[in-house]
């Protein structure tokens, strides 16, 4: 995780360095709109991003305490993601995007 002191001061940017590339976005949205997801969930349904960009992603997020990772004990091992409490914080930040995008694609 960042500290305080390591995220730039403009919070817009210190949001974009957490959250602001593509892959990032699309693997939020995901996890907000459907609240847990496999590694082959993501693989499916986040179109081109390869197995390797989706785990340094994944463990991005992990690191930066948006996402958690459950491990169960099963044979084979099963693996599920989901938001913590703070990365649920940015469902209004996705919402906003979605409607921006949705109007946007009117014009």
């Amino acid at each position: 995780m960042l500290t305080k002191e390591e995220l730039p001061e403009c919070p817009v940017a210190a949001t974009v360095r957490l959250i602001g590339n593509k892959w990032k976005l699309l693997i939020l949205r995901n996890l907000i709109y459907h609240e847990k997801q496999r590694f082959t969930d993501f693989a499916k349904t986040v179109e081109g991003i390869s197995k390797k960009v989706l785990t340094d992603n994944l463990r991005a997020l992990e690191k930066d305490g948006l996402v958690e990772r459950e491990v169960f004990a099963e044979v084979p091992p099963r693996v599920e993601y989901s938001l913590t409490e703070l990365g649920k914080t940015l469902k209004p930040v996705l919402d906003a995007m979605y409607d921006w995008g949705n109007d946007y694609k009117k014009y």
